[in-house]
């Protein structure tokens, strides 16, 4: 989810994640994260994942499927996560419109702006 070309626009590091490294992360940092995941039949056999987030350093990592997105997915796990979290915090690009409207419809508020020289 996190290579896929539609959610990675949304990602302050927009660089690919290889399966190598991919796994080295996962790894350090599974106990970190959560899946949010659905019962794809009424069997409950096939879990589709619709999403996922976690907590590293007190800074909230979220992604949702682009096929997911607008179902209030990313709602649920932010509420959910804060929590287990509530002095996390979330940094996002500025121009991740979607991502400003999650946070500030879970009770975040814009507090700083951090500025990067080009």
């Amino acid at each position: 989810m996190r290579n896929d070309p539609v959610a990675k626009k949304g990602f302050i590091n927009q660089e690919y994640i290889d399966p190598v490294s991919h796994e080295s992360h996962m790894k350090k940092n599974s106990n970190c994260y959560y899946v949010c995941v659905e019962n794809s039949n009424d069997q409950g056999k096939s879990l589709q994942p619709l999403g996922y987030c976690g907590v590293i350093d007190d800074d909230i990592r979220v992604a949702v499927s682009p096929v997911q997105q607008g179902r209030g997915v990313g709602t649920f796990m932010i509420n959910e996560l804060i929590t287990k979290h509530p002095t996390a915090i979330a940094k996002v690009k500025i121009e991740n419109s979607a991502s400003l409207a999650l946070f500030e419809k879970c009770g975040f508020q814009k507090k700083y702006y951090i500025l990067e020289k080009k």
